[in-house]
């Protein structure tokens, strides 16, 4: 193995900012915030959006889909009515008539 390339593997706090879970493990991830551990020793934080204390998943609370962003909310915009699904069905089909006649 070669010497000094490999990053540092430390102990850090990952904290669900969620629900304010905390989790002590050990990873190569740097952080510049610290927290104090119940050993009372600090260790580097890092924040993360979901942990298994609040992934739905893990709690077997339900969450609503329009409560999430992103790509979920891209594909309701694209697909999710029946409107804008038929829209979309009778304006390839016009286009394809349209090149039928050209």
């Amino acid at each position: 193995m070669k010497t000094d390339i490999h990053p540092e593997y430390q102990t850090v706090i990952f904290l669900d900012t969620s629900c304010n879970h905390k989790i002590l493990s050990r990873s190569t991830i740097q952080s510049e915030e610290t927290m104090e551990w119940e050993d009372g020793n600090s260790y580097p934080v890092v924040r993360v959006e979901i942990s298994s204390a609040s992934h739905p998943f893990y709690t077997g609370k339900k969450q609503l889909i329009m409560d999430r962003g992103g790509r979920i909310e891209q594909f309701n915009r694209r697909y999710g009515t029946e409107g804008a699904a038929e829209e979309a069905t009778s304006e390839g089909g016009e286009e394809t008539a349209a090149e039928a006649q050209a």
